[in-house]
């Protein structure tokens, strides 16, 4: 033969995929390789030029390719095949990566195209591909992509299965734990598929026992936080640390849980530790960038976009924590970036949150209720939850924003953040501020430290005209928690009662703990103005507005 194949399997297993692709070129060309007079030959060699084409993320190229082998393979006379197939070598792998091909497995080219299409985001395509394989010719990374298409398409009983079937075939999946936790599956059904006999490594007993003890812990955990027990998913998580110390996964799923339940410094604190061990993590930074932004930090948020960017600017957290970086510079670019996390990873779920907010603040509340709907179908959180009411009330459906906050109570009966979104329906409603204030109060007994039910039971004191209790309450928080948005409320309480000195002191010391604070920096301006006896709501004079606008049109011609 004029070209050996052989050397294209060896170029494509010493990660050559650039020769591999041009010599296969000569290969599937060469009058040894015709269809009609060597369809096998040919069939084989289309599958090596579609390897290589895989390995070099050109995906269309290889499922093009991938098909043609599949075509000219149903040329091949069947006794051919029957003898061929027999003599497959043993170490023949299933993974779309596999380059040893001796001869070519029509299920093994339809995993390969399957992957293909995953890679694109065409996953109905995908499914197709993989539903035309056997269940019993389907090998574990065959199951486990099947599991995810199936999930995708939400199709959950048959993802539920072929998730059971990978563990049953393997129990350290986590991957499968965590999908199985979120399709609702219970720590006592998922550990029940462990097998209970040893493996075939021959490991000792109490190794064996030992690994199974931190491996069901981890599954409790995960069922916990599927199932929005927040606080018991936290503490098996942190013994697990203590086990697995500087465990990076682990980290980050702390970090996770506890900016979803808005213990912002822990949670801020754990990402850091995280990128201290590990500089090039993008797993969750977006989530990170939130955070920052909610801290007003833009120096550290500046910075981890600049990271992330030369880290992988293709991930969906890239463009996220992109959106998070624009969001206070121009609202449309933020909203794109947020668009386009989506568009790479349409399950991304920090995408649809930060799109969501974003067209909230842009008041489009119509498409801010579709944004935050799509991240709940993926998995419902209290920040989905704070989301859809916050947009039904700015709607007015006053209705709707009741049933999903008292979805939201169901589901997290022990989230005192729950309780407060039920409170924050209410409070919106002249009637309903004597039920506002009991929900609010729950809250603070549930968790004494929740400022936002502290601050929200305030605004409610003041819009009822009881801005003594108003101020007593902020003041027995301040003393425990040093927090500018607390100084911010006091500042407003302590302006409207016109204790002017008093509001100035509370917004210099917001000022002083964040200098980012806008709530902070906008009261303190309204304040200047009251103090030299100026209406702050007064509108400017006509000429100072012309040189604004005059300046406005300046600014908008440099930017444009």
């Amino acid at each position: 033969m004029e070209v050996p194949k052989d050397q294209i399997a060896s170029l494509l297993e010493n990660g050559l995929y650039s020769s591999a692709q041009m010599l296969g070129c000569f290969l599937v060309s060469s009058p040894a390789a015709n269809a009609e007079s060597s369809p096998h030959l040919k069939t084989e060699s289309l599958v090596l030029l579609g390897d290589s084409f895989y390995r070099e993320r050109e995906y269309r190229r290889a499922i093009h390719t991938y098909k043609q082998a599949l075509q000219y393979f149903k040329m091949i006379p069947k006794q051919n095949m029957s003898s061929a197939r027999s003599s497959l070598s043993s170490n023949r792998s299933s993974s779309p990566n596999s380059c040893n091909i001796a001869v070519i497995n029509e299920n093994e080219v339809k995993f390969k195209i399957a992957s293909c299409h995953c890679f694109l985001n065409e996953n109905k395509a995908a499914l197709v591909e993989m539903e035309g394989i056997p269940s019993k010719a389907r090998t574990l990374p065959m199951n486990l992509l099947l599991g995810k298409l199936y999930r995708f398409s939400r199709h959950s009983r048959a993802a539920v299965a072929i998730y059971k079937e990978c563990l049953r075939h393997c129990p350290f999946i986590l991957e499968a734990i965590t999908a199985l936790s979120e399709l609702g599956s219970t720590a006592k059904d998922i550990i029940s598929l462990f097998p209970q006999t040893l493996n075939r490594s021959g490991r000792a007993p109490f190794d064996h026992i030992d690994s199974s003890r931190w491996l069901q812990r981890y599954v409790e955990a995960q069922c916990c936080i599927s199932s929005n027990d927040y606080k018991g998913g936290l503490e098996l998580f942190a013994d697990l640390l203590q086990r697995f110390p500087n465990n990076i996964h682990l980290i980050l799923e702390i970090a996770k849980v506890e900016a979803i339940i808005g213990k912002n410094e822990e949670a801020i604190m754990n990402f850091e530790k995280a990128r201290s061990i590990d500089p090039y993590v993008v797993t969750y930074m977006d989530e990170y960038a939130m955070l920052l932004k909610l801290k007003s930090d833009y120096s550290k948020l500046n910075k981890l976009v600049h990271d992330l960017l030369n880290i992988d600017p293709a991930r969906p957290e890239v463009f996220v924590a992109l959106s998070v970086l624009w969001e206070r510079k121009d609202e449309k670019r933020a909203l794109s970036y947020a668009e386009q996390s989506i568009r790479i990873d349409e399950r991304h779920i920090p995408g649809y949150i930060m799109k969501g907010n974003l067209l909230l603040t842009m008041k489009r509340a119509e498409a801010a209720v579709s944004a935050f709907r799509g991240a709940q179908e993926l998995r419902p959180d209290i920040r989905t939850y704070q989301g859809l009411v916050h947009t039904y009330l700015a709607l007015s459906k006053i209705k709707e924003a009741l049933y999903a906050s008292r979805e939201a109570m169901k589901a997290m009966p022990q989230s005192a953040k729950a309780l407060k979104l039920v409170g924050d329906v209410h409070a919106s409603n002249s009637s309903g501020r004597e039920k506002a204030k009991k929900f609010y109060e729950s809250a603070l007994r549930l968790e004494p430290g929740y400022l936002g039910a502290a601050l929200a039971l305030a605004e409610l004191h003041v819009i009822e005209g009881r801005n003594g209790d108003a101020v007593s309450l902020l003041e027995r928080y301040l003393k425990d928690w040093a927090d500018d948005s607390l100084h911010v409320k006091l500042a407003q309480v302590f302006a409207a009662t016109n204790m002017l000195s008093e509001a100035l002191s509370h917004y210099q010391a917001a000022l002083r703990l964040n200098p980012q604070n806008e709530a902070a920096k906008r009261g303190l301006e309204r304040l200047e103005k009251q103090m030299k006896g100026v209406d702050p709501d007064a509108p400017e004079e006509d000429e100072d507005n012309d040189v604004e606008d005059g300046d406005g049109d300046q600014d908008e011609t440099e930017l444009l």
